[in-house]
Formats: structure tokens, C-alpha cells, sequence
């Protein structure tokens, strides 16, 4: 079972037990967050998609750690000119890890497509 969430403006593929880096959330650690911007969610052969978002769809998670990435450096030079510039930037994250994924929608009934033969 897997779901796709929004967080952070991205958008994240996410099953149970997984540990993901997401855009930083003003939460401590320790904390439980739940998602309530699900996209789509996927169990075996039932699928539930949203438009925009499945309604009752929910992603449960823990908040493991707060933290920054690694160090990007940036450069800017134009030759000949005498300019060089270097600038660094270090992003924050917060790291989920998901304990659940579930649904208040009843279960998908698929219909058989129609016959195209008269």
C-alpha cells in the first residue's frame, strides 16, 4: 500500500515503515503530523485518485529529526571582467517517518468498460 502526498509544494510517494526528507515543518521531534493533501492512494489492485484530493485520505507520521542538507556552493564568474562571486546555501529538512495510510472513502467499484461492438 502506498499513497502520494503534497508537502513543501512537492510531492512525495510514501508507504508504511518509510523514512523520507520533506521541506522543513515547524514541529519538534518526537511529534506526530498528519497529511491531509492526498493525491492518490493505491492498495493492491484498488486505486483511489483524487481531484485534487481523496477525500478522507489521511497519512500519519513521526517526526524523526530536524536538519539542514549538505553545503551548495554557487559560483558566479565572467572572465576577462574581474568578477567572481561564490555565495552558499544550506537547506532545512525535517525527517518523517510514516507509521500510517488510510481512507474514509468506501471501496472503488470498477465498472467494465462498454462493448464497442454493435
Amino acid at each position: 500500500m502506498y499513497a502520494v502526498i503534497k508537502t513543501g509544494g512537492k510531492q512525495y510517494r510514501v508507504a508504511e515503515g518509510q523514512t523520507l526528507k520533506v521541506e522543513k515543518l515547524e514541529i519538534e521531534e518526537g511529534a506526530s503530523v498528519e497529511f491531509d493533501t492526498v493525491l492518490m492512494i493505491a492498495d493492491g489492485d484498488r486505486i483511489e485518485v483524487g481531484a485534487p484530493y481523496v477525500e478522507g485520505g489521511r497519512v500519519t507520521a513521526t517526526v524523526k529529526s530536524q536538519g539542514r542538507g549538505p553545503k551548495i556552493r554557487i559560483i558566479k564568474f565572467r572572465r576577462r571582467k574581474h568578477y567572481f562571486k561564490t555565495q552558499g546555501h544550506r537547506q532545512s529538512y525535517t525527517e518523517l517517518r510514516i507509521n500510517g495510510i488510510g481512507s474514509l472513502a468506501a471501496p472503488i467499484a470498477f465498472a467494465p468498460a462498454p462493448n464497442q461492438e454493435s
